[in-house]
């Protein structure tokens, strides 16, 4: 097995741990950081929305490849 075959595999574990990540950061941002400014960047809260649903997708895309990766190998 070369590193060309492990291109895909990375890519999808990469993106469900950072889409986990990324989850679960924006459910705590969401319930610790309700009406305060978060480095200039806005409220921690709505960061917080817009975290949970990038991570959602990037745990769906990772699954979404790994499913795909098992039934063609």
């Amino acid at each position: 097995m070369t590193f060309k075959d492990l291109i895909w595999p990375i890519i999808a574990f990469s993106s469900y741990i950072s889409g986990g990540i990324l989850t679960f950061g924006g459910v705590g941002l969401i319930v610790f950081m309700k009406e305060k400014d978060l480095w200039g960047l806005g409220e921690g809260h709505t960061l917080g929305y817009l975290f949970v649903c990038i991570g959602l997708l990037l745990s769906i895309l990772g699954v979404l490849i790994m499913r795909i990766l098992r039934n063609r190998i």
